[in-house]
């Protein structure tokens, strides 16, 4: 009887902590096939962000390993645009799993970010991964529509949360989430301006390899390649000299005048298939082999300076497993078209790739929101090159002095890269050795710059306190 009776409280408790702390029952993640016991939870499901279009945004969300009622919450945001926060962020940078090289399984990842927060990864915009429309005009769309979409979808995630309405709220992303980020960030900002009830609680803005400002990224990129000895001189130099990428429209050389358009494409072919431009020190993968590999469901060791090259193949097969897709509540509209990290279903507004970010950067700053750009060294896609001028250029504009010169910082007794801050509120960092996907190449140095950024401290400054 003792037994019974506890088994009921005990399913009371559960129940209560589902309903009290809001917990959707329904999105619960029971276990992914092929993944090893853990002690958090996890969720995942669809928010509807318009109903009469029929257009839903898939996430995912893993608590904190320890004490996820203590944690604040992330929300992670992949690039593209048109890229998966699922198959990025989630399942190969720095979430908790990462796909096993079968396509069968998962594996833990030992260093996600789940360690120091909460954390939640979207499929946006519509179009992206298991995220849809029933409208087909919605897959044609841009930043703003983006941005307005990702507020909604927060407001009503949190009516599934609510627990985590009264949380600090953490905006992080990479690569094209240079634009979604600040964006959103600039609506949300809006939102709590007039709302006279909830407002969100952001606390900080991390991003990657942003991109913030099209001519000085992309010049950047060839500035790269010249000083990496991937292009001559000869072609270094004619690229300096022919082209102004001021007249650059994202994604398309025909913009460029005819001279700087012919040495960009002869510049290219010397680096185009032969490296991974995302992070130039790995070796890239041969996805015919892979393929084959999978199919007989044979483990394999593709790694690059211990690095799986090949992940992106191995998770966009285990996405597609039916059986996943039923674990995650996913693809429930079963969708005419397979998961893809990177979508082709949309038609991304090309001219957004062109909006100077740095203004709403300033914004958000203005509003005492800490902002960190950090910079994989190894990215020729958007080099720390750009990227530290553009910090150095805003921090000029917005009068503020440096409060922490260039200097080194630690990660286990060794350099993990190097920072810079103004003002103290705007931080610029490089992580040695990481591409464009920084925790991917360098999860531990990742960890230590994202636990940071949460408690609000500055870079280790010596061996003995990285560890």
């Amino acid at each position: 009887m003792g037994k019974w009776v506890l088994f009921l409280w005990s399913l009371v408790m559960v129940v209560g902590r589902v309903r009290v702390g809001g917990y959707p029952v329904e999105d619960l993640v029971k276990r992914l096939p092929g993944q090893p016991e853990v002690d958090f939870r996890q969720y995942a499901g669809y928010v509807d962000v318009d109903v009469k279009a029929g257009r839903s945004l898939f996430y995912y969300f893993a608590e904190a390993v320890v004490d996820p009622h203590l944690k604040p919450l992330t929300l992670w945001l992949n690039g593209g645009p048109g890229c998966s926060s699922i198959g990025g962020g989630a399942f190969t940078e720095l979430g908790p799993f990462y796909p096993r090289a079968d396509g069968r399984g998962l594996r833990i990842n030992k260093l996600s970010w789940n360690r120091v927060s909460n954390l939640l990864f979207v499929e946006s915009p519509a179009g992206v991964g298991w995220s849809y429309s029933n409208t087909t005009s919605d897959y044609t769309t841009g930043d703003e529509s983006t941005a307005n979409d990702m507020h909604i979808f927060l407001l009503r995630w949190y009516e599934k949360f609510p627990d985590f309405k009264s949380r600090d709220l953490f905006l992080t992303g990479e690569s094209y989430a240079g634009h979604y980020i600040p964006q959103l960030a600039t609506v949300l900002l809006k939102h709590n301006k007039y709302s006279t009830d909830f407002k969100f609680k952001i606390k900080g803005v991390a991003i990657g390899n942003p991109l913030l400002k099209l001519d000085m990224d992309t010049a950047s990129t060839y500035e790269f390649l010249w000083l990496h000895g991937m292009i001559s001189d000869e072609l270094g130099l004619a690229i300096m000299h022919q082209c102004n990428f001021k007249d650059y429209s994202f994604m398309d050389l025909y913009t460029l005048s005819k001279s700087c358009a012919d040495v960009i494409i002869e510049a290219d072919k010397n680096v185009d298939g032969y490296i991974n431009g995302y992070d130039v020190i790995l070796d890239v993968c041969y996805p015919s082999i892979v393929e084959q590999e999978l199919r007989l469901r044979k483990l394999a060791t593709k790694t690059s300076i211990g690095v799986d090259v090949c992940m992106t193949y191995e998770h966009r097969f285990y996405f597609n497993l039916p059986e996943v897709q039923h674990a995650l509540h996913a693809n429930r509209t079963n969708l005419p078209y397979s998961w893809m990290k990177c979508t082709d279903v949309l038609n991304y507004t090309n001219t957004d790739g062109n909006i100077n970010i740095l203004p709403l950067i300033k914004t958000i700053i203005s509003h005492k929101i800490p902002v960190w750009i950090y910079s994989g060294d190894q990215d020729s896609v958007v080099p720390l090159l750009g990227s530290r001028t553009l910090v150095r250029e805003l921090a000029h504009d917005m009068k503020y002095s440096i409060t922490v010169p260039y200097r080194a910082w630690f990660y286990k007794d060794q350099v993990g890269g190097w920072m810079t801050e103004y003002g103290n509120l705007l931080t610029f960092a490089t992580v040695r050795g990481a591409g464009h996907m920084v925790p991917f190449a360098q999860p531990g140095r990742a960890l230590q710059l994202f636990k940071s950024f949460v408690n609000g401290h500055r870079l280790p400054n010596s061996t003995q306190t990285s560890t």
